[in-house]
């Protein structure tokens, strides 16, 4: 505590203006924390009714963001009719404002409004305005209305810092945005043009009038032409679940699901998509079962699975599902002896559009894989995480907490 401000508050305990000080500085939301400086200062201004106004920045007017009554006249509706016209006075000069009538003992003491109106400033530009209200007097002695322009500069200060932080968050917003607009675009031609390229080349070979083609080419090109309309279309919908995920409009139907079922089943279909792929699933439990939404968690591993097809292709993959008890849940080790991925990508991998820079560019990826596991595992309250060696592979660990079954009523 200054010196200037000791001489400032001769009358003032100094535990008071210290209290009101730490409460700005720690304040991480304005109005609850005004609440409690209010509160403290009120034994010194001794006031009935407070107000602050602040400059709506769509319209240009003022409007009343906090309003309290707690002397005489209690009414909210009287705060802000008392002092919406000191409060415009206030913002259009940028100093304070004092209107104290004549006691008159014939009016009612509601009639007598005694007000003084501070400006809210954060540095040099006015935010609003504080008005301070008491009803039939005594007027306001210098010292109180240093004390309330000192109050007016702290809650000034936690407002427009609040507004920065809150500008600085939209821009970092704003920033993400065009970032991954960035980063859709990108891939959008590649990953678009690439497919739609094979497409209409082999569709203008087999059109072509000059030339006839027997039944096996035929059948080799619209084998190609189908292979990139498959990849397209799960290319539209990895994008299309990754705004739906991140939206929060993804519904999780939490069912029972047998985990040796789950992959037992997504085993028989990765025999024909990567027949030469060696799965190996090891249950060190019984029963494997947990609550979640069998096609969402069918997802996640068959996005890890096509993971490993891509990046460690001949690798086998090895499942190994363990009962834990602190936290309870499942855990689920995803392995492959593939390349691996470099320690300093590892935290970056979960990242929407992220791919590996060193990794080799024609193979075909979107970077929303991985995403997309994640999101699918937080919707079910688990996690997610990766550990890898260089060549010696990588190992998706996926934990799955209990939870209790509720049927929906019928």
């Amino acid at each position: 505590m200054s010196k200037d401000t000791v001489e400032l508050f001769p009358t003032i305990q100094l535990d008071d203006i210290y209290a009101i000080c730490q409460l700005a500085k720690q304040a991480r939301s304005w109005r609850p924390a005004l609440v409690q400086i209010l509160k403290q200062v009120r034994k010194t201004i001794i006031y009935d009714n407070v107000a602050v106004y602040l400059l709506d920045r769509n319209t240009g007017s003022l409007e009343v963001s906090y309003a309290k009554s707690v002397g005489r006249g209690r009414s909210s509706e009287a705060d802000v009719a008392w002092g919406e016209v000191a409060a415009g006075l206030v913002f259009q000069t940028g100093d304070k404002v004092l209107q104290e009538p004549e006691p008159n003992p014939n009016l009612d003491r509601l009639e007598q409004p005694f007000i003084l109106g501070m400006p809210l400033k954060l540095e040099q530009e006015i935010l609003g305005a504080m008005v301070f209200i008491r009803f039939g007097g005594p007027h306001y002695t210098p010292e109180q209305i240093e004390y309330a322009s000192f109050t007016a500069q702290l809650a000034g200060c936690m407002i427009g810092v609040q507004e920065l932080k809150q500008q600085l968050s939209t821009v970092e917003t704003l920033k993400q945005m065009l970032d991954i607009q960035g980063d859709l675009i990108s891939i959008l031609s590649h990953e678009i043009r690439n497919p739609l390229g094979f497409i209409k080349g082999y569709t203008s070979t087999l059109l072509r009038s000059d030339t006839e083609w027997d039944a096996q080419t035929q059948r080799e090109f619209l084998t190609i032409i189908e292979s990139e309309t498959d990849r397209l279309e799960r290319l539209l919908e990895n994008l299309l679940d990754s705004a739906r995920l991140e939206s929060g409009q993804t519904i999780i139907k939490f069912l029972p699901v047998r985990l040796e079922a789950l992959f037992n089943d997504m085993k028989e279909r990765a025999k024909l998509q990567y027949p030469d792929m060696q799965i190996e699933v090891q249950i060190e439990t019984s029963p494997a079962t947990v609550l979640g939404d069998p096609r969402r968690l069918t997802q996640v591993f068959e996005n890890l699975l096509s993971n490993s097809a891509k990046y460690a292709p001949g690798s086998p993959v090895h499942i190994n599902v363990q009962q834990m008890d602190q936290p309870k849940g499942i855990l689920i080790r995803f392995s492959d002896s593939g390349p691996g991925i470099p320690e300093k990508h590892l935290p970056f991998i979960f990242e929407r559009f992220f791919r590996n820079p060193e990794q080799n560019l024609q193979i075909y990826g979107t970077g929303l894989g991985l995403y997309i596991a994640r999101q699918i595992v937080l919707a079910h309250h688990g996690r997610i995480t990766a550990t890898s060696d260089a060549g010696k592979g990588v190992t998706f660990h996926i934990f799955l907490p209990e939870q209790t079954f509720e049927p929906p009523v019928a």
